[in-house]
């Protein structure tokens, strides 16, 4: 079976046509990969501690962001990667000024997350 390649209109993942926030599932196109754009103007604020069963990427797009992987803490600015090994528990928060973006690349089909806060 041969896939085709797909073109995704920002109204089918953004939740704000304002700002980059919003997220896909790859198994709607067959592909193994899952996409979170997160964005937040709040200082302090982000996802709390949660593993994930496969690795995750982390693209920080604008802004400055504390990320930490186990036992890793990791100070990431616009233009940096940080990488999430599977089932290692990690989190970031955005250390400011200003807005935090990132794109989250998920090595699935379907997001799979356990909270640990």
């Amino acid at each position: 079976m041969q896939r085709k390649s797909v073109l995704l209109d920002r109204a089918q993942w953004a939740e704000k046509e304002e700002v980059w926030k919003g997220e896909f599932e790859g198994n709607v196109f067959g592909t193994n990969v899952s996409v979170i754009f997160y964005t937040t103007d709040e200082v302090g604020r982000g996802p709390k501690l949660h593993t994930h069963p496969y690795d995750e990427v982390f693209i920080v797009r604008q802004g400055r962001a504390l990320f930490t992987v186990g036992d890793q803490q990791l100070e990431a600015t616009a233009g940096q990667i940080v990488f999430g090994p599977a089932n290692i528990p990690h989190k970031f928060i955005n250390l400011g000024p200003g807005r935090l973006e990132t794109t989250d690349l998920h090595v699935t089909d379907k997001f799979q997350q356990a909270d640990l806060e």
